[in-house]
């Protein structure tokens, strides 16, 4: 099968990001040709002009539309793309130069119809941005829960990262309404269909993500919201290790008590030992203490944020048996 690439690309308010995921691309390895096609999703700070320096370097099609939502654009992207593979990226995204080819070389030697990519940190992140890339993708926070190379054949892809083919994308018609969560929401639908997702590790992107602790907390406390969701849809894929985060937060206030009015550290000190081996592995991992120590942070944040989150979305759908769109509208999009 001759794979023809389909860059799609939301964007929403982010030009300068778009200028760097461009430029990037304009760096690729990879000889054959692909195209790229950017869908301004009702943005007010349009990034019309920054791709328009870039139209005589990459075959580039832009869109604008009205607002809704980033799974929505997607889909928007796909319908109008040329190509018979399409590879979704967020804006905040710089690709490695061989980024094309590994996904080339990788496919031509075992064909998938759906597949993911890791993320890496980039060195002109902030501290806090690679303090938050290894919250985000370590083994052991919820890096270890969300997939790893260990599980390269049962891998749920993420929207920054992902390629389907036209095929998958037809038969599936693409990405839901909510947002976040309509990554795996798409993947467990791909696997309803007989499809196969895999995990390219040499695929891997510079992830941004949040530049902020404020706006770190409230993604992973979105996440954390909509996993319940995910779990009332498809109940199949539920797992106990999504209650994890919820679970460490509760044992730390309970540990805390037990130490403060009985006496009893252990449990406490068990906490101790496991912010010690995060802060061990970071700095073993980024080579700066710095980092390391924000990287303590960052984690606090992220299961506190998703953990939280999780516990409210799971007592307002089991317990008081809301329905999602009505209880949770924020984390959906209208067409």
């Amino acid at each position: 099968m001759q794979l023809k690439f389909s860059i799609i690309v939301p964007v929403y308010n982010r030009p300068d990001e778009v200028e760097e995921l461009l430029e990037s691309i304009t760096q690729q390895t990879f000889q054959n040709d692909f195209e790229v096609v950017i869908v301004e999703d009702g943005s007010t700070i349009p990034a019309k002009e920054i791709i328009e320096k870039y139209t005589d370097r990459l075959n580039i099609n832009y869109y604008f539309k009205e607002n809704s939502g980033p799974g929505d654009s997607r889909n928007y992207g796909m319908e109008r793309a040329q190509g018979n593979y399409y590879l979704i990226f967020d804006s905040d995204c710089i690709l490695p130069s061989q980024y094309l080819s590994e996904v080339s070389k990788a496919l031509q030697n075992k064909y998938v119809d759906c597949f993911g990519g890791p993320d890496a940190a980039h060195h002109s992140f902030t501290n806090i941005q690679k303090a938050i890339s290894y919250a985000m993708t370590a083994f052991l926070t919820t890096g270890g829960i969300r997939g790893s190379k260990n599980a390269v054949n049962k891998f749920q892809p993420r929207s920054f990262n992902m390629g389907i083919s036209k095929e998958v994308f037809e038969k599936t018609k693409g990405f839901g309404q909510i947002h976040p969560g309509e990554d795996p929401d798409l993947t467990i639908r791909i696997w309803n269909e007989g499809y196969e997702t895999i995990l390219i590790p040499e695929a891997f992107v510079y992830h941004k993500r949040r530049i902020s602790w404020k706006k770190f907390h409230t993604q992973v406390n979105k996440f954390g919201m909509v996993r319940p969701i995910l779990n009332l849809w498809h109940p199949e894929t539920a797992k106990l290790t999504y209650w994890f985060p919820t679970l460490f937060c509760l044992g730390f206030v309970v540990s805390t008590v037990l130490s403060i009015f009985l006496g009893f550290h252990w449990f406490l000190i068990a906490y101790g030992v496991y912010f010690v081996t995060i802060l061990l592995d970071a700095f073993r991992t980024t080579k700066s203490i710095k980092i390391a120590l924000l990287t303590i942070v960052a984690v606090c944040i992220q299961f506190y944020g998703y953990g939280v989150g999780f516990l409210k979305s799971t007592i307002a759908l089991k317990i008081f048996k809301h329905k999602p769109q009505e209880k949770f509208p924020k984390l959906f999009f209208k067409k």
